[in-house]
C-alpha cells in the first residue's frame, strides 16, 4: 500500500532530508586519493548521530555500513573497508537518516581527484537523467513516465540502466511502495498523488546493463568491468512543483 504522507511526517521527512543532503555534503569534503571508504563511512555516521538523527542503512537486512560505497565497476551496494580510494576512481556514496522514525535517502557518484572525461561524462548523465525523470514527479503523471524518462535519456546517451534494482517509496519504512523502476516494464504504475514521497535513483552503467552480484550477497557490479554511476534524491509529490527532500538548495530556485 502506498503511504500518503501527512503534514506532521513530512515534516519529519524535511528534517530527515536535510540530515541525509549535509551528510553527504560532509562526505564529498572527505572524498580525496588515499582515503579508506570505512573512512568514509565513520564521517557520515558521525555527523548523522550529530545531528540526533541514526544511520538508516546499518544494519539494515545485516548491512554493515552506514554508508553503501560503490567504487568504478560495483553499481550499488558496496561494504565500506580498507580499500583505499586512488585518483580517476569514481565512488557512488548511499546514505540514508533516519529523524524522529522517518526516513531520507540519496545518493551522489564523486570523482576521486582528477577523473577522465569520458567518465566525468558518465556522472553528468547520471545526475540529469535524474531531473529529466522528475519532470514527471507531479500528480496524475504515473510512476511509468518516471521510468521512461531515466531510460530513454540514458539510452540515447549511449550508456544502460541497471535492470531488477529500482527506486521506492520512502518514509516510515526506508523501502516502501510504491517501487520506481528506471526503464520501461509492462506496468504502467500508479497515478502519483500529493503526499507521496519516493527515493527516485538511476543506477548507470557506462557499458552493458548485465550484472553480477559479488561474494558478499550484496555488491552489485558490471559484468563488462566498466564504470557504473548512481544518483539519488527523496521527492515529495506535491499539488505543484515536486519538493527534494534531500538536496533542499534545489527548492530555492
Amino acid at each position: 500500500m502506498v503511504a500518503i504522507k501527512s503534514k506532521s511526517e513530512i515534516e519529519k521527512m524535511k528534517v530527515a532530508g536535510r540530515i541525509t543532503y549535509e551528510t553527504l555534503e560532509a562526505v564529498r569534503k572527505a572524498v580525496k586519493p588515499g582515503v579508506t571508504t570505512m573512512e568514509l563511512d565513520r564521517v557520515a555516521e558521525n555527523y548523522i548521530r550529530s545531528q540526533g538523527c541514526t544511520a538508516s542503512f546499518k544494519g539494515y537486512g545485516g548491512f554493515p555500513g552506514s554508508i553503501c560505497a560503490s567504487v568504478n565497476d560495483e553499481i550499488i551496494h558496496g561494504f565500506p573497508g580498507e580499500r583505499v580510494l586512488e585518483e580517476g576512481d569514481i565512488v557512488s556514496v548511499d546514505v540514508g537518516a533516519c529523524y524522529k522514525g522517518y526516513h531520507g535517502d540519496a545518493c551522489r557518484t564523486f570523482a576521486v581527484g582528477k577523473i577522465a572525461p569520458e567518465t566525468q561524462r558518465l556522472l553528468d548523465v547520471t545526475k540529469q537523467s535524474f531531473f529529466e525523470a522528475l519532470a514527471f514527479a507531479r500528480e496524475g503523471y504515473r510512476i511509468s513516465d518516471i521510468s521512461r524518462a531515466v531510460q530513454e535519456y540514458v539510452e540515447k546517451n549511449g550508456y544502460s540502466v541497471l535492470r531488477n534494482y529500482c527506486g521506492h517509496g520512502v518514509g516510515a519504512d526506508l523501502h516502501e511502495d510504491p517501487e520506481v523502476p528506471n526503464y520501461v516494464t509492462h506496468m504502467r504504475g500508479i497515478r502519483l498523488r500529493a503526499g507521496m514521497c519516493l527515493a527516485i535513483e538511476p543506477m548507470v552503467c557506462q557499458g552493458a546493463k548485465e550484472y553480477y552480484v559479488s561474494g558478499n550477497e550484496w555488491t552489485v557490479c558490471t559484468r563488462d568491468g566498466k564504470m557504473a554511476a548512481h544518483y539519488e534524491n527523496s521527492v515529495l509529490i506535491t499539488s505543484g512543483d515536486p519538493y527534494l527532500l534531500t538536496l533542499p538548495e534545489a527548492n530555492r530556485r
